[in-house]
């Protein structure tokens, strides 16, 4: 294992319910209603552009494409009021962070647009231990297409050209949902799902799963890669 690359919500910060809550407050002004079983069934890990195009359509609903920026526009709004004073990186993460540190690697590869990644990051004061991060607008189809997790690796290998190359066999991804596992796998890489946004029994699919990033050691990593 040569780097581990992390998703962002719900495996870093416990920022899934502000998404939730800012679709459910944009949906409303259309007159629709988005459900919390409904939201993580059916949408969770989708950037904003793809959670609108696909829940329109899904209800049947007509809409022109200028819709979908307003939508996203939108929705950022009601995200950064939401979060204000509700900032919280999950148990375990720091700690984790600080076992990685100067042995692998880190990125992060996330739905999420990039400011709000980094004004998390940089509240928490975790930014450094990142080299690169892809987020929604460095690609063009989010997950369960493995596309961002190719981004990652194709930019740490940009950043230390006279390095050997990685392999997606060399990288962990860590996610917490189901269309992030499948991306993973999919980009050719080891996944280690955490199960707080869903049940362990639903995440089965990944190589490993923990119920939180504090019980996971390294020796349990380097299982993955003989």
């Amino acid at each position: 294992m040569k780097a581990v690359i992390f998703d962002f919500d719900g495996v870093i910060a416990d920022t899934e319910p502000i998404h939730f809550g800012a679709f459910q407050r944009t949906l409303e002004g259309l007159g629709m209603k988005l459900t919390e079983d409904d939201y993580y069934t059916n949408y969770l890990a989708y950037d904003d552009k793809t959670f609108f195009r696909q829940f329109l359509r899904d209800r049947n609903y007509e809409y022109h494409e200028g819709l979908i920026p307003e939508l996203m526009e939108k929705k950022t709004v009601h995200y950064y009021d939401l979060i204000k004073g509700n900032i919280e990186i999950i148990p375990g993460v720091l700690e984790f962070l600080g076992r990685l540190d100067g042995r692998y690697r880190m990125a992060i590869g996330s739905g999420a647009l990039r400011g709000e990644i980094t004004d998390i990051l940089e509240f928490a004061g975790i930014r450094g231990f990142f080299e690169v991060i892809v987020s929604a607008e460095d690609i063009e189809n989010c997950k369960p297409a493995p596309d961002v997790y190719l981004e990652v690796l194709k930019r740490l290998n940009a950043t230390a050209p006279d390095a050997e190359p990685i392999s997606s066999a060399e990288c962990l991804v860590i996610e917490d949902s189901l269309s992030g596992i499948e991306a993973a796998l999919s980009a050719g890489m080891k996944c280690l799902a955490v199960s707080n946004s869903y049940e362990a029994k639903e995440l089965t699919r990944a190589h490993i799963v923990s119920d939180s990033l504090a019980e996971v050691s390294i020796d349990d990593l380097n299982q993955l890669f003989p």
